[in-house]
C-alpha cells in the first residue's frame, strides 16, 4: 500500500509547506497519540529534535497534538536521534519523537517516530497513523488531557550510554580528536562524551543558531574538518549530521573515510574478539563491491538490502546480524542501539585505533574500493525506467559488467530523480556504463 506522508525515514519536507506544517504536526501528535492509546496506564511520548530554527515551531504543535489526545508529553530539547530512541525505551514511554531532517539544510524539518521498544514504526503503524490523520481522532475528556515536562538530565543519561558502549579496558587519554557536530543536536554531547573518555577535543560546528545546521560542516561537507584535523595535527576528526545518526571519519593526513570502510573495520575487529554475530555485516546495494570482495577474504559476508537504514534494520533483526549500514555513514550496530548512532560508532572505531596502536591511516584503510559512478537524472513525470528501450540499455549494460562489476538503477524515495550507479574494476567502463543508461533514461524521460 503506497503511503501519502510517510517516506523511507519518517515525514519530511521544506518547513510551512505541506506536509511539513504546525497543523499537520498537531495531527500527527493526535493521530499518533491515539494509535499508541494501548490499556489504561498513563501514556507517555518523549519529543526530541535538533537545532533546526522550525523545531520550536513542530514541537509546540506536537505537544498540543499529543496532550489533547490524553498523552503525558516528556521534552528533552536537542538530543541526537539515537538518544531520544534510547530515552524511549528507557523511560518506558509509549512513543518517541525527533522532530529532525537529518544531513537537509534548515529549512526542511521532519518528524520521525519510535515504538516503545525504541525500534522505528513498522510499515503497519505508519499506515495506521496516516489513516487517523486523515480521519476523526477522539479527544480526551478535559480531566485526562495530557501534562508535558521537560526533562533537564537527558543529556547527562545519553552520553552516560555512549561512554558506557565504549570498552572499560581502554582510555582515549592523549588522543587528540576534532569533531564535527554540524551544528546540530550533538553539539554537546559529542564533545563532552569524547572529553569524559580522556581525548583531547577541538569542536567545530557546534554553535547552531537555527540557520546554519549542516551549513558547510557535518558528514555531508567535510572540508573544514579536512583541513582542522590537518591543522592541529589531530589523530583523527569524526563528523556527525544533523541529527547524529551518521558518522564520517576523517584520518590525520585528512582523508575522509566513508561507511564502508568504517563498517568493515568494526566488523573485523569484532569478529577478531568473538563479537561479531551473523558471520558478516548488512549494508544496502550502494555499499562498494570492495567491501563484499574485502569481507569474503576474511571469511565473512555481506548482505545487501534496498537503500535506507529501516531496510538494513530489519534484515538485521530478522537474520542474527549485529552490524549493519549504509556508504553514507549510517551505522547500526545493534548489540548497543535500535538505530544509526554516529557517536557510538564513533567510539568503536576508536577503540580499534587505541589497540591497533597505529596512526588512523593505516587503521581506517581496509580495502581499495572499486571505481564508482553515481548520476542522477531528474524527470517532470512517468515512469522512464518502464520504457523498453530503457531497459534494454540497461540489460546490455549489466551483461557487460557480469563478473566485473555491478550496476544498480533506482528511482528516488523522495524526489522525482533515477540515480544511477556502476561499479567495477575499469574505470572507464564504468563511466561509459553510466552515461549510456542516463542519456536512455533522459530520453525516456522526454
Amino acid at each position: 500500500m503506497a503511503r501519502k506522508y510517510f517516506g523511507t525515514d519518517g515525514i519530511r519536507g521544506a518547513t510551512n509547506l505541506s506536509p511539513m506544517t504546525a497543523a499537520m504536526a498537531m495531527k500527527v501528535g493526535m493521530a499518533a497519540g491515539a494509535h499508541f492509546r494501548r490499556g489504561d496506564h498513563r501514556h507517555r511520548v518523549v519529543i526530541g529534535k535538533d537545532t533546526r530554527l522550525s523545531g520550536y515551531m513542530l514541537e509546540n504543535a506536537m505537544v498540543a497534538g499529543f496532550t489533547s489526545v490524553g498523552m503525558d508529553v516528556v521534552l528533552v530539547g536537542p538530543m541526537p536521534t539515537p538518544a531520544v530512541a534510547m530515552l524511549t525505551h528507557s523511560m518506558r514511554a509509549d512513543l518517541g519523537v525527533m522532530i529532525s531532517a537529518s544531513h537537509n539544510p534548515y529549512f526542511d524539518n521532519g518528524i520521525k517516530l519510535f515504538g516503545p521498544d525504541g525500534y522505528k514504526l513498522s510499515d503497519a503503524d505508519e499506515e495506521a497513523i496516516e489513516a487517523l490523520i486523515d480521519g476523526e481522532v477522539a479527544l480526551a475528556p478535559s480531566a485526562a488531557i495530557g501534562r508535558a515536562r521537560r526533562v533537564e538530565d537527558a543529556r547527562g543519561r545519553y552520553i552516560h550510554f555512549a561512554k558506557s558502549t565504549f570498552p572499560s579496558d581502554l582510555t582515549l587519554d592523549g588522543l587528540k580528536v576534532v569533531v564535527d557536530c554540524a551544528n546540530g543536536a550533538a553539539y554537546q554531547v559529542a564533545p563532552s562524551a569524547l572529553w569524559e573518555l580522556g581525548a583531547e577535543v577541538v569542536s567545530i560546528g557546534v554553535s547552531p543558531n537555527g540557520k546554519n545546521i549542516n551549513d558547510g560542516v557535518g558528514s555531508t561537507a567535510p572540508q573544514v574538518l579536512c583541513e582542522t584535523v590537518v591543522g592541529s595535527g589531530a589523530a583523527l576528526g569524526i563528523a556527525l549530521d544533523g541529527d547524529a545518526d551518521r558518522l564520517i571519519v576523517v584520518d590525520e593526513t585528512g582523508t575522509v573515510i566513508d561507511g564502508d570502510q568504517l563498517m568493515a573495520l568494526i566488523a573485523t575487529g569484532w569478529a577478531r574478539q568473538g563479537k561479531l554475530a551473523g558471520g558478516g555485516l548488512v549494508a544496502t546495494v550502494m555499499s562498494n563491491l570492495g567491501l563484499e570482495r574485502h569481507l569474503a577474504a576474511q571469511g565473512l559476508g555481506l548482505v545487501r538490502t534496498k537503500v535506507g537504514d529501516r531496510y538494513v534494520l530489519e534484515k538485521m533483526r530478522g537474520s542474527g546480524y549485529n552490524v549493519g549500514g549504509e556508504q553514507s555513514g549510517h551505522i547500526i550496530l545493534s548489540d548497543y542501539a535500535t538505530t544509526g548512532d554516529g557517536l557510538v560508532a564513533a567510539l568503536q572505531v576508536l577503540a580499534e585505533i587505541v589497540r591497533a596502536g597505529a596512526p588512523a591511516s593505516e587503521v581506517l584503510h581496509r580495502f581499495e574500493p572499486l571505481p564508482q559512478l553515481l548520476k542522477n537524472v531528474r524527470f517532470a513525470g512517468g515512469r522512464p525506467l518502464e520504457d523498453e528501450r530503457v531497459k534494454d540499455v540497461i540489460a546490455g549494460a549489466e551483461a557487460e559488467l557480469k563478473g566485473r562489476g555491478r550496476l544498480v538503477i533506482r528511482a528516488s524515495g523522495t524526489e522525482p530523480v533515477i540515480r544511477v550507479m556502476a561499479e567495477g574494476d575499469d574505470k572507464a567502463q564504468v563511466e561509459a556504463v553510466v552515461d549510456r543508461v542516463c542519456d536512455a533514461v533522459r530520453v525516456a524521460a522526454g
